[in-house]
């Protein structure tokens, strides 16, 4: 399958539309709960959200917190933003009131919309915050906040007044480098009616969202993935399934209960998956998915050629970033083909750098670059800016790569974590998709902790299939990883000790948290160590 570089969009949908053409279809469907919600009730709540944040003063442009999990009422709340005209911002439910608060002066919100589960956190925001004129709660009581039902059911369900201008999401990076930052994309001031939502024209583009749809979103809503491709699939008339977490079995299982067609996981979930065995899987029939899309996070090769002879050519990869600066793109046989590769630009351009800017012929190893695609800016932040831009324009997300002669992009690891040891590169990712292969390896982080001779030497962290038992069983399946790691790399390349942990530090996305792991391990006095 080939794909040209897309033209201008057509005309997206909204909920309005299908409500008016087909109400009682489902656009979402709880999979913990079996909850269900048709496109006239999801348009008549989002109606009635964007007529409280209205009438509470709230005008387009102003910004929203929205602090749920999974919820039910996510999807109402943020489409009722959306219909308002506001900006808003899904809050990840593992920060702290610090961090939230941070987001909500960094952001400007006007408003806060949270679970009761979530109280303390909410209440300590909104604590001293008179410019959060609106202040909702959903599912319980909060001091200072409207109950979100109450408010909610007395509204009209009737639409704004028109013309009304569509809102826009402004998401926070992930911040494994200090303060999260928000990321403004270039996006215009359109109508409601006709504006792109989410990455609809990339669902619809590339993975054939349309009405026949049904799209499992096992990631946390607050996720950029999971709020866009959520939003994407009810603007464009299908049903959403969503998942309070993710699960192995039971991924499966809704993914037979309701015929899923399209889905979206990071390597992680397709590792579970994989561990669970071949007749545990066979149990369950996934014929119905047509888009089994990963990203997010790098997959070893090993993984992805058994998930795709498991699955068949339905497996489809995507490299982008919460930025939106660029899109490549592989389907099955593109990968098979040129093995280990995320895929070709679509809409942009690909250019690989070295340190000074110079671009690099394909085979050799840089910064990517994509150019001639949307812009962005980090909220508030212009030298975090200015340093994720080329010369010539270009954007970077701070990966490393190379092309091949074919204009295809293989990401060799994130520029933050290379390792220099005696002034050798070293990227931990080869000997992260090495060791992952080992059948006793349930989860594995790789990064460099400092060595006074080398200046950094590589350590592996480890997640074994089952906990060694005693110091000796420890330092035989240490010493068992290491030669198995040297018998498919260089000596420099692998790990020179290994450490095993009941769990590694993964955020609900699929993302490790490697970079609070290495300082873990520096603070600790676990680094700075000599030659041995």
């Amino acid at each position: 399958m080939t794909h040209e570089t897309p033209l201008k969009p057509p005309v997206e949908r909204y909920p309005g539309r299908y409500a008016a053409e087909s109400p009682e279809r489902l656009a979402l469907i709880h999979g913990g709960s079996g909850w269900t919600q048709t496109y006239r009730e999801l348009d008549d709540r989002a109606n009635r959200v964007s007529q409280v944040f209205a009438e509470r003063g709230l005008v387009p442009g102003d910004h929203v917190m929205i602090l749920l999990d999974n919820h039910e009422r996510f999807l109402e709340v943020a489409w009722g933003a959306h219909y308002a005209g506001l900006v808003y911002t899904p809050c990840s439910t593992r920060l702290t009131a610090e961090e939230v608060s941070y987001i909500a002066s960094d952001s400007g919100a006007r408003a806060i919309v949270s679970a009761s589960t979530f109280a303390d956190v909410a209440s300590e925001v909104a604590s001293g915050r008179a410019e959060l004129v609106v202040r909702l709660v959903i599912d319980g009581a909060v001091d200072g906040f409207e109950s979100y039902e109450a408010a909610v059911n007395a509204a009209s369900p009737e639409p704004l007044p028109s013309p009304r201008t569509a809102g826009a999401d402004m998401l926070y990076s992930s911040g494994t480098t200090g303060r999260q930052k928000a990321i403004v994309r270039s996006v215009k001031a359109a109508p409601l009616e006709t504006a792109p939502v989410g990455v609809s024209w990339v669902a619809r583009k590339l993975f054939g969202f349309d009405e026949s749809t049904v799209y499992l979103c096992p990631a946390p809503l607050y996720h950029g993935a999971g709020i866009r491709f959520v939003m994407a699939a009810t603007a464009l008339g299908g049903t959403a399934v969503i998942m309070d977490k993710f699960d192995a079995e039971k991924y499966l299982d809704l993914v037979q209960t309701y015929a899923v067609t399209h889905s979206q996981v990071v390597p992680t979930m397709m590792s579970r998956m994989m561990q669970l065995g071949e007749d545990v899987r066979a149990g369950f029939d996934t014929s119905s998915l047509q888009y089994f899309v990963h990203s997010a996070a790098p997959c070893p090769p090993a993984l992805k050629a058994q998930v795709i002879d498991w699955l068949g050519p339905v497996v489809y990869e995507y490299y982008a970033g919460t930025e939106s600066n660029g899109v490549v793109f592989c389907d099955s046989q593109q990968w098979l083909e040129h093995r280990g590769t995320v895929g070709r630009p679509i809409g942009c351009e690909i250019f690989i750098c070295d340190d000074e800017g110079v671009v690099l012929p394909p085979g050799e190893t840089g910064t990517v670059y994509l150019g001639n695609g949307s812009s962005f800016e980090y909220h508030g932040d212009a030298a975090k800016t200015a340093a994720s831009r080329h010369a010539r324009g270009w954007s970077t997300l701070g990966d490393i790569g190379h092309v091949d002669e074919d204009g295809f992009l293989y990401l060799t690891d994130r520029k933050a974590f290379m390792i220099i040891s005696g002034g050798v590169n070293i990227y931990p990712q080869e000997a992260e998709n090495v060791l992952a292969t080992h059948p006793d390896v349930f989860d594995v982080a790789v990064f460099g902790i400092p060595n006074l001779d080398f200046g950094e030497e590589v350590k592996a962290v480890v997640q074994p299939v089952q906990m060694p038992v005693g110091d000796e069983a420890c330092e035989n399946f240490e010493r068992e990883l290491i030669a198995f790691c040297r018998s498919h790399l260089a000596d420099i390349k692998c790990p020179r000790s290994v450490d095993f942990r009941e769990e590694l530090p993964r955020d609900p996305s699929g993302k490790m948290m490697k970079r609070g792991l290495r300082d873990e391990y520096v603070a600790a006095g676990n680094g700075a160590v000599g030659a041995s």
